[in-house]
């Protein structure tokens, strides 16, 4: 990528949060959700066939809720939703939604990390919505080093070879920017990215993104009490 110019922060839109004061044993830190709107035809288009679009948008609507559910109950001060596309009563209060900007993946992340940084400069962590089975316990464990300066970045691979999470004490847009991605080695060049910067990085357990129906299935499995694990279940119902 060439060219790119200074990252400006944009202001949030959409729902803002309620009650943002941090909890009593909260981390002065803050999660970001980087998701599409479930909307049929742009989201888990990996998944058709053997899925449908509206079935698809359905699974990524389900996973995006267990992500958001997760997040909601991390015992961290803030919490944002990057969204390309318009909320829906998918949305759970206590978020802030900012817009996605950018043209590439890497420059969405980039951009989102500005604007988080822009009105609170503490450590952030960014996921994505492919990840129904990440955990409050996870994201406290990717959070809390950060906080406390034991390490300068966290790093969650995912299984496809890129990567479900990425956190910096001190952010910095410029380590994320030009970095490939959705490719194999995404997740390869990511962490070399974080290490010739000179960054302690905590590696945080590996996950599998829901990008088969593969994917799908074992990650319904593994969670089956799940908003994921039942719309699943459901689909599989009707084509019986």
């Amino acid at each position: 990528m060439t060219g790119q110019g200074p990252i400006v922060p944009a202001a949030p839109v959409g729902r803002p949060a309620a009650g943002l004061a941090p909890p009593a044993a909260g981390l002065a830190a803050q999660v970001v959700v980087i998701a599409k709107a479930p909307v049929p035809g742009r989201v888990k288009t990996r998944l058709t066939p053997p899925f449908t679009p509206a079935e698809a948008a359905a699974l990524a609507e389900a996973a995006l809720a267990d992500t958001l559910a997760a997040v909601a109950c991390a015992p961290v001060a803030r919490r944002v939703l990057a969204l390309d596309g318009a909320a829906g009563g998918w949305l759970p209060p206590g978020y802030e939604v900012i817009c996605q900007r950018g043209g590439g993946l890497d420059e969405r992340i980039a951009s989102a990390f500005a604007d988080v940084r822009a009105t609170w400069p503490s450590p952030a962590v960014l996921i994505g919505m492919d990840t129904p089975q990440v955990t409050p316990a996870l994201l406290a464990g990717a959070c809390e080093p950060l906080v406390s300066g034991a390490a300068d970045a966290t790093f969650g691979l995912a299984a496809d070879g890129g990567f479900w999470a990425l956190g910096l004490r001190d952010i910095d847009p410029a380590l994320v920017l030009g970095v490939p991605m959705s490719r194999p080695d995404t997740g390869a060049l990511q962490l070399a990215r974080l290490e010739s910067a000179g960054l302690r990085v905590r590696p945080l357990p590996e996950l599998t993104d829901v990008d088969t129906a593969d994917d799908a299935g074992h990650i319904a499995a593994a969670t089956p009490g799940s908003r994921f694990a039942a719309c699943l279940r459901s689909l599989d119902g009707q084509a019986a």
